[in-house]
């Protein structure tokens, strides 16, 4: 049996928001030195502020690696963190798809509707079987229940096959992501989603 491939790299999706809870920050801060420590680079937004900012600087002041993909007109808003290299693109299409090439697995951390909108479209290709790469949503106190739920709706009303609850995995602490990821496995891993219900 041959040995899984080793992740190199791992995509971010999270808040921007420097009002974010403490505790979301922390754990932010967290796994940028989880990933340094483990010798994977960081793929993220390209911004210095909020979870975004907190995670890319913690990986950044550890020794790992970083890129960040910022398009350009949100580059006063995000406030990218030149200290790490940064990407900078003309639209969001552009940041989403450079950011998902860039990565072999993606973590969810608490964020707002701009991390809502790129999971979705990232689970959305995933129910596409245009992708099987690994997610994992960091369910600190609950946050992404209601998300889950949502979802879990779509399936009782049949609209969304009961297979795609398993294109995913969810933990509560930092420290269980990359355990995780390990036990997803790496691109064409997961077998495919029914498209007919």
């Amino acid at each position: 049996m041959s040995k899984p491939p080793v992740i190199d790299s791992v995509c971010v999706y999270c808040g921007s928001s420097n009002a974010a809870d403490p505790a979301f920050l922390a754990a932010a801060a967290a796994f940028g030195r989880v990933l340094a420590g483990a010798g994977i680079r960081l793929v993220y937004g390209g911004g210095g502020v909020g979870l975004m900012g907190a995670c890319a600087r913690a990986a950044h002041d550890a020794g790992g690696r970083v890129l960040g993909v910022m398009p350009r007109f949100l580059g006063l808003r995000e406030v990218i963190y030149e200290a790490v290299e940064t990407v900078v693109v003309d639209t969001m299409h552009e940041r989403k798809m450079r950011m998902f090439e860039e990565s072999q697995a993606f973590v969810v951390l608490p964020g707002g509707v701009g991390t809502l909108e790129e999971v979705i479209e990232l689970m959305s290709w995933r129910r596409l079987s245009l992708h099987t790469k690994p997610i994992v949503f960091l369910n600190q106190d609950g946050y992404w229940e209601p998300f889950f739920a949502l979802i879990r709706h779509t399936v009782d009303h049949r609209l969304t096959p009961p297979e795609f609850l398993d294109c995913w995995r969810s933990v509560g602490r930092v420290e269980d992501i990359l355990p995780a990821i390990a036990e997803i496995g790496t691109a064409g891993a997961a077998a495919p989603i029914p498209l007919v219900t």
